[in-house]
């Protein structure tokens, strides 16, 4: 999973009136990256979710590197940084045509019923699997 990039191709709507990928979608695309990050690890969100597990974002931090327009294929690098028994963060290297045009950091706890809840007790083969990605680095 280390070498994979997600891809995005830019849509008109996601532009600005100067022709600019407007910001708040780089935020999407992180989201988009890294839902299919979790279905190619074999368990994802609409799993974890019909188990009654949900996972917000705890912090977002973001740096807008070079602009991206309509059309332009955005691929994302993703990794995680950190995970603990109770939380999870994750890197994000967005690209296109060679150039890097956004870096980014996501970190994320675990919730059942509104409270937190231990990863490796409750999915040990999903934080298995995460624990295993993180060595590939």
């Amino acid at each position: 999973m280390s070498n994979y990039r997600y891809r995005h191709e830019v849509r008109y709507y996601e532009c600005d009136r100067m022709g600019v990928t407007h910001h708040s979608n780089y935020i999407r695309i992180m989201e988009e990256a890294r839902i299919d990050w979790m279905d190619r690890l074999g368990y994802g969100f609409e799993k974890m979710e019909a188990e009654g597990i949900v996972s917000p974002v705890v912090s977002l931090e973001c740096k807008y590197r070079q602009p991206t327009t309509f059309k332009d294929v955005i691929e994302v690098e993703i990794k995680v940084l950190d995970m603990s028994e109770l939380k999870l963060s994750f890197g994000y290297t967005m690209f296109c045509g060679g150039r890097t045009v956004f870096t980014a950091s996501s970190t994320h706890c675990f919730l059942e019923k509104n409270r937190p809840v231990k990863l490796s007790g409750r999915f040990p083969e999903l934080y298995k699997a995460i624990t295993a990605c993180m060595s590939e680095d």
